[in-house]
């Protein structure tokens, strides 16, 4: 079976649900449970494909996915993260290592804060008084493309590296 084949199409669809993710919460201000589900439901091909132990490989993955979505409660429960941000970037736990997930919320952190510069800017050029609504989604999207390319990019064939 040739392997490298799907996991192309499973880092393929993994990129265009965060394409899909990013443009919803832009024009809608909502990520779609279907979309989360997804990328949830695909995880354990990726795990099969990238050959992950259950343990302890698969198990940090589920314990990563777990800690992110009770965090992103919390979190959503004092009204600072969306709902779909909370379940959107809990999936994408279940698709990166540890070390690159930490790299990969450092850089949602990073890109989310120019965000919420950005938006804030246009609320006041506007001299708008009610609350900002930042699409989170936009940053947590980005920074999961730009870890999937720099991390993948060159077993994909996308850099002048190989793997």
């Amino acid at each position: 079976m040739d392997y490298q084949m799907i996991a192309y199409a499973l880092l393929g669809a993994l990129a265009i649900a965060l394409a899909i993710a990013a443009t919803t919460d832009f024009l809608r201000r909502k990520i779609y449970n279907w979309l989360v589900l997804a990328i949830v439901v695909l995880a354990p091909v990726w795990w099969w494909v990238a050959a992950l132990e259950p343990w302890p490989e698969m198990a940090i993955q589920l314990g990563m996915a777990v800690a992110t979505f009770a965090v992103g409660a919390g979190l959503f429960a004092l009204g600072a993260m969306g709902g779909g941000d909370v379940k959107l970037i809990s999936a994408l736990a279940l698709w990166f290592a540890p070390l690159i997930y930490l790299k990969f919320l450092f850089l949602t952190a990073l890109i989310g804060g120019l965000l919420t510069i950005l938006f804030a800017g246009f609320h006041v050029a506007r001299r708008r008084k009610d609350k900002i609504a930042i699409p989170y989604g936009m940053a947590i999207a980005a920074a999961g493309l730009w870890t999937i390319f720099s991390t993948y990019g060159a077993f994909l064939g996308l850099t002048g590296a190989t793997a």
